[in-house]
């Protein structure tokens, strides 16, 4: 079977694959004619593909989550690789293929990501800062073992989350080192909490995004997880408006530094500063690291990154 990121222009390949989006649209043609809209996509990386002329039955057929046998052709559209769908038809038992191995995963299983977040929970020293992370933590338990940290963007495959908050807690640690003026227990504490309502905030199976929730449209996860912060202040019998519950609440307020970024306010405290940079770093460097992991070996480019202002990355080689 050919993966998805072996994959090169005009390459005409069979192959099984992941529906992870699908939309019905329609072409601009005169009377216009229904297509389906689709990204493919497999352990090695993702494609968007058409599938044209679509019939009923191919409206009644395929959906996401759904596993699918593929005839197609590899094309180049406005400098991004899509596959033009030849012919599909939806996997059967006889297929021998599991939805399990087509879903992209951390690098790092999930037990070993959550004992290390829950490691530096314990070594949070000031009791009420742990005491509200514990708290937050808690509502999302079971699905920080696998849920992802965006639908696209970045770390957006099963337990990307978890992964996320670990690669920062590593260079939310290095920072306490080399800046001792950082308070690390509230740094610690933003890292964890910055994206805890993630889960909350959007629908997922097998670290896939296929939608965001009412709750996730309507309130986003920076305003739950600062609501969360305070209902857990009320619950340990903390004042809802002391210094560190305030202090948590701005980290988690201010992490994305504007307002058209989803933030409400910019950092203004020492902590919130370091914690923006840290959650940009991680996440721009992540874009960098799967686009190459995910581009062919033989492509000295990758294919441009829209959260790195649409930028593609050159391979150096030395």
């Amino acid at each position: 079977m050919t993966l998805i990121k072996e994959l090169k222009s005009q390459d005409e390949f069979v192959g099984f694959y992941l529906i992870k989006e699908l939309e019905i649209k329609q072409t601009n043609a005169t009377p216009p004619k229904d297509y389906l809209d689709l990204v493919l996509c497999d352990a090695s990386g993702q494609l968007t593909a058409k599938l044209w002329d679509a019939s009923s039955t191919d409206k009644e057929s395929f959906f996401p989550m759904g596993l699918v046998k593929v005839r197609g052709i590899v094309q180049t559209y406005r400098e991004r690789l899509q596959i033009k769908i030849i012919q599909m038809r939806p996997a059967s038992d006889g297929d021998g293929v599991r939805l399990t191995d087509f879903v992209r995963s951390a690098p790092i299983g999930p037990d070993e990501l959550i004992h290390a977040i829950q490691r530096v929970i314990d070594s949070i020293a000031d009791e009420e800062i742990r005491s509200l992370v514990n708290f937050c933590v808690t509502k999302v338990e079971d699905k920080l073992t696998h849920y992802p940290a965006a639908k696209t963007h970045h770390h957006a495959y099963f337990a990307g989350l978890a992964y996320h908050m670990v690669r920062m807690l590593e260079l939310g640690e290095f920072l306490c080192k080399q800046r001792p003026f950082l308070n690390a227990d509230l740094l610690k504490a933003g890292i964890v909490l910055h994206d805890i309502a993630k889960p909350e905030e959007m629908i997922a199976q097998l670290g896939i995004v296929s939608e965001y929730s009412v709750p996730g449209k309507l309130i986003g996860h920076i305003a739950m997880a600062s609501s969360w912060i305070t209902e857990a202040a009320v619950r340990l019998n903390l004042e809802p408006d002391s210094p560190k519950v305030m202090a948590l609440q701005h980290l988690v307020l201010s992490h994305h530094n504007l307002g058209e970024w989803g933030s409400p306010v910019q950092p203004q405290t020492a902590e919130a500063v370091a914690l923006h940079h840290i959650d940009a770093m991680d996440a721009k460097l992540q874009m960098v690291e799967d686009a190459l992991n995910t581009t062919p070996d033989t492509e000295a480019w990758t294919p441009f990154i829209r959260g790195l202002e649409n930028k593609a990355i050159y391979r150096m080689k030395v």
